[in-house]
């Protein structure tokens, strides 16, 4: 029997479901860049406010990781995801109705903890019905079919925010999400392999704590953590954030154009990732997929920085971005490489803490860079120089190549494996 005392439905089913309801999370992580020009209009933000505004989502999503992963491995994926999908509902219409930019901040506040869920607990359902050298190709997908909701959040999201308003929008992605909560309960269960293996290890609370400890002290966490949080930040900075005020302010790029030079670069992320995903058992490695991708953006990123890019060159340099930044699911399947099963929701929640953390700071630092800059009000709307903008690729290239110069150590696709099989037992024993 699975969770909720249904039996477990096929894997295909499965991911489908979870793929609809991710699709959410990735909706609302990557909203503000299409519209942020609006919302700086409309609530009369300067570029540390929208960065705060933005960012405020990661840091609650990743303040949520550790309650989650307890919750992953104590009641299962399940639970967590259907009770975050209520908040979710909620948070989404509090957003929409807004009257002020406090309302407006709590309101992504509220959604960084509804989202939370959305990837670490599929990743962990994953776990109990898929080997373990398929995860990273199960991963993939789970991550590059949800992210149509990235590429709602673009050329979509500005044709909707044009015609009916972004409030409207974003009242109709309530809807959504309340029929992705009724499929997540009907649909999605545990294998009863996995459930029969929890209920088997029944921890303590203090085992379930000293648990958290462990997974921190397994070979490779911090290089994983650190280069997690750097890869991560450094798609959402500039796909969540900061390319839609770029492309409207230093290139004077319309609204809905604005929205399909976005879509080039979520499309080509998102290509890129069903690429990447199998990659690790091409090379036999997870650092050498990861390390290539790095050297790319880096790359592109510091080229960025030196030199304006010309206009008619955005659209294949966003697309080579993104489709550099592809390989995040064999980032993340080397992650879960790290843990035994008993650990698996802790320390692939306490990863994540690093991905979304990053993202918050990022996004706030990025933006208090930008504002030291000055502005100009044009339209209503206070504009920054090309050079501010220059600075964020600069400051994202830095922290990427700083974070891959520790993540060369990190063990191995074929050691960590086995590291993590062989302390299956040993990491609660030797916490207590």
């Amino acid at each position: 029997m699975g969770s909720f005392g249904k039996p477990a439905r096929g894997p295909a089913i499965v991911i489908a479901a979870l793929v609809g309801i991710y699709m959410l999370s990735q909706f609302f992580r990557n909203s503000i860049a299409v519209i942020a020009p609006d919302l700086a209009r409309e609530f009369d933000l300067d570029a540390a406010a929208l960065g705060f505004l933005s960012s405020v989502f990661f840091l609650s999503f990743s303040a949520a990781q550790i309650p989650l992963g307890v919750a992953i491995d104590r009641w299962g994926p399940k639970a967590p995801m259907v009770a975050t999908a209520l908040l979710l509902i909620a948070a989404t219409v509090f957003f929409a109705l807004a009257a002020d930019s406090r309302q407006l901040t709590a309101a992504r506040l509220l959604l960084g903890f509804g989202c939370c869920a959305y990837f670490m607990a599929p990743l962990a359902l994953y776990a109990g019905l898929f080997s373990a050298d398929r995860f990273s190709t199960v991963a993939s997908i789970h991550l590059g079919a949800g992210s149509l909701g990235m590429l709602m959040a673009t050329a979509p999201l500005a044709i909707g925010a044009a015609s009916i308003g972004w409030r409207n929008v974003f009242l109709i992605a309530a809807a959504f999400a309340a029929l992705m909560t009724v499929t997540l309960v009907l649909f999605v269960h545990e294998a009863p392999q996995a459930v029969a293996a929890r209920r088997s290890r029944a921890e303590t609370w203090g085992e379930t704590f000293a648990g958290i400890l462990a997974s921190t002290r397994a070979p490779g966490f911090w290089p994983l953590f650190f280069m997690q949080a750097a890869s991560s930040s450094t798609l959402a900075t500039i796909l969540g954030l900061w390319v839609g005020p770029w492309l409207a302010q230093v290139y004077h790029v319309p609204l809905e154009e604005r929205g399909s030079l976005i879509l080039a670069l979520a499309v080509a992320q998102i290509a890129a990732v069903f690429a990447w995903g199998p990659s690790d058992r091409l090379f036999r490695s997870y650092r050498v997929p990861v390390l290539i991708g790095t050297g790319l953006v880096v790359g592109a990123l510091a080229l960025a920085a030196l030199a304006p890019i010309p206009r008619a060159a955005l659209p294949w340099a966003l697309a080579f971005y993104g489709a550099a930044l592809g390989f995040f699911p064999v980032l993340v399947a080397h992650g879960k490489s790290l843990f035994p099963p008993a650990l698996t929701g802790r320390g692939i929640t306490l990863l994540n803490m690093g991905t979304m953390g990053g993202t918050f700071v990022m996004q706030s630092v990025t933006g208090l860079a930008i504002e030291t800059f000055g502005f100009r009000m044009v339209d209503g709307v206070r504009t920054y120089p090309p050079e501010a903008y220059r600075l964020v690729f600069a400051i994202l290239a830095a922290q990427l190549a700083l974070a891959a110069w520790f993540y060369r150590r990190a063990p191995d696709r074929d050691e960590a494996l086995a590291g993590a099989a062989s302390q299956d037992e040993a990491p609660l024993q030797q916490s207590e």
